[in-house]
């Protein structure tokens, strides 16, 4: 219904299916931080599909084949989800993901 109306604006920017779960809104600079599996976008709030910004950040391939060998699945449980996407200070938010198990964290700079 919603895309009938013209009231939504659908985010084209993955086909691949990523697991969208880290939300960070930053309306002061009309942004919107999004974590997935794999990926962290910065959205125009304005229109999701303009400028988006993608940073790509899987698991480290010795991680991800332990967690394979450990017996986990390695589509839904072996890459980096991210999970903590938290403002830092003006310049950089705080971001932190499952790493296939092993967690890692870091700071990004918003430019």
């Amino acid at each position: 219904d919603l895309l009938l109306s013209n009231s939504c604006i659908p985010f084209l920017g993955s086909t691949e299916g990523l697991d969208f779960r880290t939300l960070l809104l930053d309306e002061e600079r009309g942004r919107l931080l999004v974590g997935t599996k794999d990926h962290i976008f910065q959205l125009n709030l304005v229109d999701v599909n303009k400028n988006v910004k993608k940073i790509y950040w899987p698991a480290a391939k010795e991680k991800v084949e332990l967690c394979k060998l450990a017996g986990k699945d390695a589509q839904t449980e072996c890459a980096n989800f991210i999970r903590v996407l938290q403002p830092y200070n003006r310049t950089h938010v705080y971001v932190c993901g499952t790493g296939a198990f092993h967690p890692l964290c870091g700071y990004i700079e918003l430019g």
